[in-house]
């Protein structure tokens, strides 16, 4: 058990899509099931539970930043995002988002608390704790 960052897991990780609507039913071909899907602001997104809690969501199109085929950050499930946050930059991590309670506009709206952190090789890190 982590004594640091209660109830510590990984939740799920980002993926950019060449082509979002191939690889939606690519994942769902091979028994994942899509828990949400919303449109953000670079297009399509869809949180795929691949099993026992895990997810991978799934962006369509990359960017500059991220391009397509990459995986562009872990999110670490835990139910304390401030103290996961707190012990990251004790650790040596960057803040790249402050800890903050958003409602994502999924269908359904899925209420998280979440924030980012840039790890010692430059990794993107968040910490997630989906909300009732």
């Amino acid at each position: 058990m982590n004594k640091i960052i209660p109830n510590i897991g990984i939740h799920h990780i980002a993926l950019r899509a060449s082509n979002f609507n191939r690889s939606l039913k690519f994942y769902k071909a091979l028994g994942m099931t899509v828990k949400a899907e919303w449109l953000g602001a670079a297009g399509n997104i869809a949180l795929i539970d691949i099993g026992n809690g895990i997810c991978i969501e799934l962006f369509g199109g990359g960017d500059e930043y991220i391009p397509e085929g990459h995986f562009s950050h872990l999110a670490i499930a835990t139910s304390d995002v401030d103290a996961a946050f707190a012990a990251a930059l004790a650790a040596g991590a960057k803040p790249t988002r402050e800890p903050c309670d958003m409602v994502l506009p999924a269908n359904p709206p899925m209420p998280v608390r979440l924030c980012f952190v840039e790890g010692p090789d430059g990794e993107s890190l968040e910490f997630f704790c989906p909300k009732k």
